[in-house]
């Protein structure tokens, strides 16, 4: 005579779903702490409207000009007069690159004025910072 049990047998289950959960959670956090770490040494502007490649340097000179045509070099006042030897001074031989983020609104004859003074101080690239569309 076979007897039954009284309750049936369950396999366990591995549910996944919370693991799913936790991972997204990770996920945002690190792309959270990632985007905190990210610094530009300039001033907040607003920046004009492109698509543009991501930026391949290490700590960059960051050129600010602002729509009132104050010029920033790394967050330091500057002018144009001054501008070729306050850049001297700040840049390295493996990088003569710089950044110029100038405002939409700015003119664009400071702007031409401070890359020309840039041009002067020995800078061959310049990379134009933009806001993706």
């Amino acid at each position: 005579m076979k007897l039954r049990r009284a309750r049936a047998y369950r396999r366990g289950r591995i549910e996944i779903i919370p693991m799913i959960d936790v991972m997204f959670f990770l996920l945002v956090t690190f792309m959270l702490a990632s985007l905190s770490m990210q610094s530009l040494n300039s001033i907040t502007v607003n920046l004009p409207q492109g698509n543009a490649p991501n930026l391949e340097h290490k700590e960059p000179v960051t050129l600010t000009i602002t729509k009132d045509s104050k010029i920033f070099l790394d967050k330091t006042p500057t002018t144009l007069s001054s501008m070729v030897f306050t850049l001297k001074t700040m840049l390295t031989e493996q990088d003569p690159g710089v950044v110029v983020n100038a405002d939409s609104a700015a003119p664009e004859g400071i702007v031409v004025q401070a890359m020309l003074q840039a041009r002067r101080a020995g800078i061959n690239h310049f990379l134009i910072a933009v806001k993706r569309e």
